[in-house]
């Protein structure tokens, strides 16, 4: 390697190690307050743990519709604009927005909250855009998959210690998410560099900056179509675990906060395995499309087990198997980005967000009124429903990537646009 390829190469780790400490420091921040939510809610509202799970569904929904909404005007800016303004707007927002809900006198401020950060929550778009700005396209599968394991490793350490931290009460780990996302803007204020050079901005466009119109153009080539529809069932199914884990590990094991925000932190720990150092050797030697498509299969099994597992011991179980299917979006995104052209790759973050955004907009309510309806007093008793619900889900969208690998394995990139 010549000189100034060592010296080329350096830069782009350099950067690629201050986008991912930014990216830890945000997912941390939204760690933090997952294992005291459902107390917050019931000290709000008074109310039982599953109609708490309930309207924290619907807390999620809220956030999630103006994720849905905005992330493609926010990759959209970023296209025009940069990616560093963008991360360090986002970061900034983010963190006004946890202060504002570690002073929620009532659930209705708790709602302006998320939705607040709905419309904010595009960090991980950013920085998946600034890996697609400087990182080749063979090597974009270890990329994605190593900022993956850092998103996984802030879940490690959030969720723990805000387990910790509740035990002070349930607003601490909102004022230490504050701090989390505030002191990331600072520090990416003073050495973030932007990634985008002017010449490959684009115009923004509001025809083009909405969730139909981003992926109605996404959808111009097949195969990155079938990979869109994929992720949207599987992270629909994956909604099971963001919506009622914590509700469900207290009404079937009686988990306590601490112990939510370990059995969390251990799948972050799996997570960072499976996507920090597997996905760039296993794309390495078996191709990403065989990795997508072997490592998705892992989510259906994953979910049966933690459906019908009788006790936490089993539930570790399935999350061993589920972390296995982590190694296959950084592969899929390699795919996607390689058939997009280079000044939209803002446009493709956004539409991947948007459809993970809808899911989140549709799962919540689902999920936590499957978990409300079997974990009453009435009728048949069963809390792992949801899961049950996430493996079919699960098994549609791996089908879906099948016939997307198949029929689609040799296409050109979506045209560049003015």
């Amino acid at each position: 390697m010549t000189p100034e390829g060592a010296k080329a190469r350096g830069s782009t780790r350099s950067m690629l190690a201050l986008v991912a400490m930014i990216v830890f420091l945000d997912i941390a921040g939204i760690g933090l307050i997952v294992p005291v939510m459902p107390r917050l809610i019931i000290s709000l509202t008074g109310v039982t743990i599953d109609r708490a799970a309930e309207l924290g569904g619907w807390l999620l929904f809220a956030y999630a519709v103006m994720q849905f909404l905005f992330a493609p005007v926010i990759g959209g800016l970023s296209d025009r604009f940069g990616r560093r303004p963008v991360l360090l707007l986002t970061l900034f927002a983010l963190g006004i927005d946890y202060a504002l809900m570690a002073w929620a006198p009532t659930l209705e401020w708790l709602f302006v909250g998320r939705v607040i950060s709905g419309v904010m929550g595009a960090t991980f778009a950013a920085a998946n855009s600034c890996i697609a700005d400087i990182v080749p396209a063979e090597d974009r599968g270890r990329a994605f998959g190593a900022i993956g394991g850092v998103g996984a490793a802030g879940f490690v350490l959030g969720p723990g210690i805000g387990g910790l931290l509740g035990g002070f009460g349930e607003r601490v780990p909102f004022m230490a998410a504050s701090g989390l996302a505030l002191g990331g803007a600072l520090i990416g204020w003073f050495v973030l560099q932007e990634t985008l050079p002017p010449e490959r901005r684009r115009a923004f466009s509001m025809l083009r900056a909405n969730p139909i119109g981003s992926m109605v153009h996404m959808a111009k080539v097949p195969l990155v179509l079938g990979c869109l529809v994929a992720i949207l069932f599987m992270q629909l199914a994956a909604q099971s675990q963001l919506a009622v884990w914590s509700f469900q590990g207290i009404a079937r094991f009686g988990w306590s906060p601490l112990v939510i925000g370990l059995t969390i932190a251990s799948y972050g720990v799996l997570l960072i395995v499976a996507q920090g150092f597997a996905v760039g050797p296993l794309v390495t030697r078996f191709g990403a499309q065989r990795v997508a498509v072997v490592g998705a299969a892992c989510g259906i099994p994953s979910y049966l087990i933690l459906a019908t597992a009788p006790n936490t011991g089993i539930i570790m179980t399935g999350m061993v198997v589920g972390a296995c299917s982590g190694v296959a979006f950084p592969a899929m995104q390699q795919l996607m980005t390689r058939r997009v052209s280079e000044d939209a790759q803002g446009e493709l973050q956004g539409a991947i967000a948007s459809v993970a955004s809808l899911t989140a907009i549709v799962g919540p309510p689902l999920m936590t009124g499957v978990f409300g309806a079997y974990a009453d007093a009435q009728g048949v008793y069963f809390p792992g429903a949801p899961f049950l619900l996430s493996a079919m889900l699960f098994c549609v969208g791996w089908a879906v990537l099948i016939i997307a690998m198949a029929r689609h394995q040799d296409e050109t990139i979506v045209p560049n646009r003015p």
